[in-house]
């Protein structure tokens, strides 16, 4: 069965929010704490595993779930190599974690990865969209011992299961393009090993960064339409990142879609996310104030565009001038008109 098919089929589970089911002949059963497992969550990571290849756990956030997989996997005096110009909130909570020992090593996830405890790779990084050549780079950190993780939030599985390239594990905030309508705040992880999954299992539970039944009820509706999503997505975004190329006031258009040929050995189309630059930080300021349709927010991957300047939070780690844009599915003419008379004005 085609994944399109799997996605779209049958009906969302019912909502159940009990935090408790009753004992069953003096025995719990699977669902007798929610802070263990409940209905929704089991229905959400199976289909989730089955996408990826792999055993799906639900966590209240991306970030929740980079927490518990560093936690688990990682002792203190452990390093993490992990992508430069990737998602800028996994570096600043790894750097977090280093008072309990652990050392952080940015790198260039286009070369070879440095000799580390675990290697964090991020296809179409964000904001920046550099892409690893994978198969090299899983071969090269798994050569020296690294455990490997890749955070797949912007591809999905529609477009890419790095489990099948030889990833150890696979990380989404699924908050993103999973849920894909900037209501649900969940993260996941997914496995290939069972006593992997049995150790995130309970560190899960004894932390308590369980995703509750409503936003994984939420994921679970929002991926229904997943597969289409992610084609017109991918569509639009190529589109206008062809259009910004070469456009006067746009110094630098980041998209993997414009040749990058690692990224066309691996993906046929590229996501929802593309960054360019303008002058400076006032002239990406005015972008943003100067938008119609699309949204000045954050986050990425959901049916409403965003566009936002990262410099606010980065800082010197990107351009000044970046603006990272997160297409959604808006008409890709409407999109076009709203960035070219931001751009203009």
């Amino acid at each position: 069965m085609k994944r399109e098919t799997e996605l779209a089929r049958g009906q969302v589970p019912g909502l159940d929010r009990a935090t408790i089911h009753p004992f069953v002949d003096a025995k719990p059963g699977p669902f007798f704490y929610q802070r263990m497992a409940h209905p929704v969550g089991v229905e959400a990571e199976r289909l989730i595993g089955e996408l990826e290849g792999g055993q799906a756990l639900l966590f209240s956030s991306g970030s929740g779930a980079t927490t518990a997989l560093l936690l688990t996997m990682l002792k203190p005096g452990a390093t993490i190599a992990v992508a430069d110009g990737g998602y800028y909130g996994t570096v600043g909570l790894m750097r977090e974690l280093s008072r309990w020992g652990l050392n952080v090593e940015p790198f260039d996830q286009t070369g070879e990865p440095p000799v580390a405890d675990l290697v964090w790779f991020e296809p179409c990084s964000n904001p920046m969209l550099t892409f690893p050549d994978l198969d090299v780079a899983i071969g090269q950190a798994h050569a020296s011992g690294a455990i490997v993780v890749v955070d797949n939030t912007v591809l999905s599985p529609i477009l890419l299961r790095p489990l099948e390239l030889g990833a150890d594990f696979v990380l989404h905030s699924a908050t993103k393009i999973l849920a894909g309508h900037h209501d649900a705040l969940i993260g996941v992880v997914t496995c290939v090993r069972e006593e992997d999954h049995e150790r995130l299992h309970a560190f899960r539970t004894a932390s308590g960064i369980v995703a509750a039944p409503d936003p994984a009820w939420l994921m679970l509706r929002g991926m229904k339409t997943l597969a289409l999503r992610v084609e017109r997505q991918s569509a639009t975004a190529l589109e206008l990142a062809l259009g910004l190329s070469g456009y006067p006031k746009v110094e630098r258009v980041r998209y993997p879609g414009l040749g990058d040929p690692i990224a066309e050995r691996y993906v046929d189309a590229f996501g929802p996310l593309l960054s360019f630059d303008v002058a400076d930080a006032d002239a990406a300021a005015h972008v943003e104030r100067s938008l119609g349709l699309i949204e000045n927010a954050t986050s990425l991957g959901g049916v409403a565009s965003t566009l936002e300047a990262r410099a606010r939070y980065e800082g010197s780690r990107v351009p000044p001038g970046l603006l990272r844009l997160s297409v959604g599915l808006e008409d890709v003419d409407d999109l076009w008109g709203d960035l070219t008379q931001a751009l203009g004005n």
